[in-house]
């Protein structure tokens, strides 16, 4: 089993990488193999909303030009994720929400009942705001998400700030304690006939009503 940790900072190995880090080092010892990939610092489009996707039906997206295809093909492999975002207003990281727009878009059959969780790395606060906004694309996608004990996030604004938070750090290691034990729980589900909750066919309504 594998969980993919996406660090969604500008940064590649500063707070939230080194949350994501103390998280897949709890998921190593529970012998989950892991695998932290970084959104980079490369230009990021938004998701046009073109339905492009959609048409050639191989989950992912029409753009090639970015990390965002490369993170849907390592998403493919994965059985459960955890999304990293450092805090700058009071969310989460604009160019990583512009990627999960596009890889939820695109490749959301490859996601599917797979557990994940959503952390935040931040000075001060903000931090609740950005794991809500990760988890949201969870949520919608039939996927557990999987919780720690107390929220997902770190304090510090240097590397040495955050690994002074013991706290936070423990929370990862929970999390990832928690993400191995679901996990695990998943994979003898499946090796008892386990199914997935078959769907109901999709209702789309909106607040639009004619007059009476």
């Amino acid at each position: 089993m594998k969980v993919l940790l996406i660090n969604g900072s500008p940064n590649e190995r500063r707070c939230t990488y080194t949350a994501l880090a103390e998280a897949a080092q709890a998921l190593e010892a529970e012998g989950i193999e892991t695998e932290i990939a970084w959104i980079g610092r490369d230009p990021l489009r938004g998701c046009i909303g073109c339905g492009g996707c959609g048409k050639r039906g191989d989950s992912r997206c029409i753009f090639d030009d970015d990390v965002v295809n490369r993170l849907l093909e390592k998403a493919e492999r994965a059985d459960g994720y955890i999304v990293g975002s450092p805090v700058f207003y009071a969310g989460a990281n604009g160019a990583l929400l512009a990627v999960l727009d596009r890889m939820f878009y695109a490749g959301s059959s490859l996601m599917q009942f797979k557990p994940a969780a959503g952390i935040a790395s931040a000075r001060r606060a903000g931090t609740t705001p950005a794991i809500d906004q990760i988890n949201k694309y969870f949520q919608i996608n039939k996927m557990p998400v999987v919780s720690s004990t107390y929220w997902p996030m770190v304090h510090g604004q240097s590397v040495e700030q955050v690994r002074q938070d013991e706290e936070g750090l423990q929370t990862m290691r929970m999390l990832g304690k928690n993400m191995a034990w679901m996990l695990r729980c998943i994979e003898a589900d499946r090796e008892a006939g386990g199914e997935h909750p078959r769907m109901e066919k999709k209702i789309a309504t909106n607040f639009i009503r004619p007059n009476a």
